[in-house]
């Protein structure tokens, strides 16, 4: 997998854009380094297409925009720009930035610029290269870094205005309902069940931190010591609700079998979901037990949510993958693990 997904490739023909455009605005903002060499197109699946500049001196990162007709508020790499060169004074790891560019006449479509981190991306949520030693502490340094930015001020390094202050939650459920709805292809009991169960049932324990959105293994790259040197893909960060960040990327646990063995996560070196929870909160002084499964159960929805979508692409016939519908299908079982655990725990 690994192979699939990592490293570069040529340019694929449809991403190519104007390398002179793009050499003239190097020559103008970032002259010290030389001029562009080499402009390879990273592998996986991105939704802003990203390419790495190899310069005389240095290597970069460009983002930018997808080219054609997108909805208003996707691929924003503004923001992403922002709250990376913002995170930059914190002790959130993060690569440094090194200009944004909207002027879409340079290559097509806006795009930044940013440090190329050489290190090691892990796909592997098991990691079943490593011993239990080394297991254990790319988990711990995982958890480290969500920890630091769920305490980051953001309000002191500029992103008071990221996003809406409170009610995250209750603006996700009504958001990812309307999305389910709009793509909807079939009367699914569990999901009806929890757009109804959902909003009444909203804990009272509001809060708001910078939020990653998509914090997940292969979105981090680790040095040789086994550390988060840089969290990547921030397209989906706002402000929200903390928990709910970290409760997202916890899922893994209540996914993967192994995860859900307490032998086997004794044997592995990966924490069990109690230790890993009792990590964040002793880095964080969060009460995560209270409403744990609530986020659980608001987490699942939203990616069930997320996968109705695909399956509305498949009817409309702009699901870009052959393997979308396969994918989409995976909201039926997904919604039915959600309600049952409403049942389960809330009775």
């Amino acid at each position: 997998m690994d192979d699939l997904f990592s490293g570069t490739k040529a340019v694929d023909q449809k991403l190519k854009f104007d390398e002179q455009g793009l050499h003239d605005w190097f020559s103008k903002n970032l002259s010290e380094f030389g001029s562009i060499e080499k402009i390879e197109q990273f592998r996986g699946g991105q939704s802003n297409p990203t390419y790495k500049i190899t310069t005389a001196n240095k290597k970069f990162v460009l983002r930018r925009k997808p080219p054609g007709k997108l909805l208003p508020s996707a691929h924003a790499v503004d923001r992403e720009y922002k709250v990376i060169t913002a995170l930059n004074s914190t002790d959130v790891p993060v690569p440094r930035t090194f200009g944004l560019c909207e002027d879409e006449n340079i290559i097509g479509t806006s795009f930044f610029v940013m440090e190329f981190l050489d290190g090691n991306i892990y796909w592997d949520l098991l990691l079943e290269d490593f011993n239990p030693k080394i297991r254990r502490a790319i988990y711990d340094s995982k958890n480290k870094v969500i920890s630091a930015l769920h305490q980051v001020n953001f309000e002191s390094i500029g992103l008071g205005d990221y996003g809406k202050h409170g009610n995250y939650v209750a603006r996700q459920v009504s958001t990812w309902t309307k999305q389910y709805l709009a793509s909807q292809t079939d009367d699914i009991e569990a999901m009806n069940n929890l757009i109804e169960w959902l909003p009444k049932n909203i804990p009272d324990d509001d809060e708001t931190s910078i939020v990653h959105g998509d914090y997940r293994l292969d979105n981090m790259i680790f040095n040789d010591n086994h550390e988060v040197i840089g969290v990547l893909d921030w397209e989906l960060s706002t402000l929200g609700h903390p928990i709910a960040d970290f409760n997202y990327h916890c899922l893994n646990w209540r996914t993967l079998p192994q995860l859900q063995d307490e032998k086997y996560c004794k044997e592995s070196g990966i924490p069990s979901e109690k230790e890993y929870m009792d990590m964040y909160a002793m880095r964080t002084g969060k009460d995560l037990n209270k409403h744990w499964e609530f986020y659980i159960i608001f987490n699942i929805f939203k990616i069930a949510a997320i996968l109705q979508g695909i399956l509305g692409r498949v009817r409309d016939g702009t699901a870009t993958s052959k393997h979308a519908e396969e994918r989409g299908m995976q909201v039926y079982p997904l919604s039915e693990a959600a309600w049952n655990n409403v049942l389960k725990e809330y009775g």
